[in-house]
């Protein structure tokens, strides 16, 4: 699955710099998650990272898109080349 930004947002600017794949970028009112750059941080790390950082716990597991880590691990490696 991807991840999600939800409306508990509160515009920290600290889960942006923290995405290896950058998908996440500053929206209308809050940030939110590209779920086509969102690997859950599989391949670069073993938690995602801008869950690790939001101190308000706003980035759930995106419904809408669903995948397996196999899935994450093919998006990961078109993304990066490896």
């Amino acid at each position: 699955m991807a991840l999600l930004i939800t409306d508990e947002c509160i515009n920290c600017d600290v889960c942006e710099p923290e995405c290896p794949n950058e998908a996440i970028f500053a929206g209308d009112e809050i940030y939110e998650i590209d779920p086509k750059k969102c690997t859950e941080c599989v391949g670069h790390y073993d938690e995602p990272q801008c869950q690790q950082v939001c101190p308000v716990d706003c980035i759930p597991l995106d419904p809408s898109n669903v995948e397996s880590d196999e899935q994450l691990m093919e998006k990961y490696e078109l993304l990066t080349g490896n």
